[in-house]
């Protein structure tokens, strides 16, 4: 079987946009890297169920979300003054898109035209107070996203708060709930639990993943464990990037920049704890991203720095991975998007 792919990347060097790859699952191989988008540094994307393409963009020193359609013909832009997006999300449901803006601080809310073109919906930035590392300055919103019940949550890295918006059909946000963790998290990415009790916080900052309970009648998190995701002998730089969970609910995986590794965690007690399994090299300098494909039976994984692709095979027994292959040109990938 094939498995088309797509790759966010920047562009300082040699990427040019937007590629598409494929993962034949027969022979456990990349193939046919392509150019499918032109497009600056788009960092993150998202398909819409219509096979939509949106994108991270910057245009003319302008940042904001770019929209194509199944066929990656340009659509529309839609930027302001400013840096870019670092995330995208879709909303079919209400036909809305997602943005969270690392540099400036804020949420934005687009709305999907009939077309598949956007428009700016709604923004929101955060002031509250900011946490004690030297990378929290001010505001770092990172992510925005769905939660099972289709509220927005939104991962702040400068203000260590996780922000619950009720979204109304026109994409207007207004705020319902806040979990503060703890000072100096960084948190960057979420993803819940299949049960949708819980979700996994991965804190940037601190290398950590914190076990949040979730209570779908108010929208409010409540922390329940924590753990690191790197080893105790290890000192030197690291950045909490990526993290995944298996559609089973028994293995979560998060990719460590700078010890530029994968840990793997069983997940116990109905996902109310993380069991450490595993922490593997990916092989490359700078992991930023890394995916399930829709078997599962594979993880992929980016590397920014070193411009290659890591292909891993998954026990979905054990949940540990083994290095399939390292060598996949991939220029300054950070984001890895499988189709199915």
């Amino acid at each position: 079987m094939l498995e088309k792919i797509l790759l966010g990347t920047y562009t300082r060097g040699e990427s040019q946009g937007v590629y598409s790859a494929q993962l034949d699952t027969e022979n456990k191989k990349l193939t046919d890297l392509t150019l499918a988008a032109k497009e600056t540094s788009p960092t993150y994307l998202a398909l819409s169920k219509a096979k939509n393409l949106y994108s991270v963009t910057t245009v003319d020193d302008k940042g904001g979300v770019a929209a194509y359609d199944s066929s990656f013909n340009y659509l529309n832009a839609v930027t302001e003054e400013g840096a870019p997006l670092c995330y995208v999300a879709v909303d079919n449901d209400r036909q809305l898109v997602y943005g969270a803006n690392y540099h400036k601080g804020e949420v934005n809310v687009y709305q999907i035209l009939a077309d598949g073109s956007l428009k700016a919906s709604d923004a929101i930035y955060h002031d509250e107070p900011t946490g004690p590392h030297e990378n929290q300055d001010h505001a770092h919103a990172h992510y925005a996203n769905l939660t099972p019940d289709k509220r927005l949550a939104v991962c702040d890295l400068g203000t260590d708060r996780v922000y619950t918006y009720d979204v109304s059909d026109a994409g207007k946000l207004t705020e319902v709930a806040v979990f503060e963790a703890p000072a100096g998290t960084g948190p960057r990415h979420l993803v819940f639990h299949p049960n949708e009790k819980y979700a996994y916080l991965f804190g940037e900052l601190a290398s950590t993943v914190t076990v949040l309970s979730y209570d779908a009648s108010t929208g409010k998190f409540t922390q329940e464990n924590k753990i690191s995701t790197i080893p105790e002998d290890y000192h030197d730089f690291n950045g909490g990037a990526a993290i995944r969970i298996t559609s089973d609910g028994k293995f979560l995986y998060v990719s460590n920049r700078g010890h530029n590794s994968i840990t793997v965690f069983a997940v116990k007690d109905n996902g109310e704890n993380l069991e450490f399994v595993q922490n593997i090299s990916t092989e490359g300098d700078f992991p930023r991203d890394f995916n399930l494909d829709p078997t599962e039976q594979f993880i992929l994984c980016g590397h920014q720095k070193s411009d290659h692709l890591s292909l891993f095979e998954r026990n979905n027994q054990t949940g540990e991975l083994s290095l399939i292959s390292k060598d996949f040109y991939a220029p300054e990938c950070v984001c890895v998007l499988f189709e199915g």
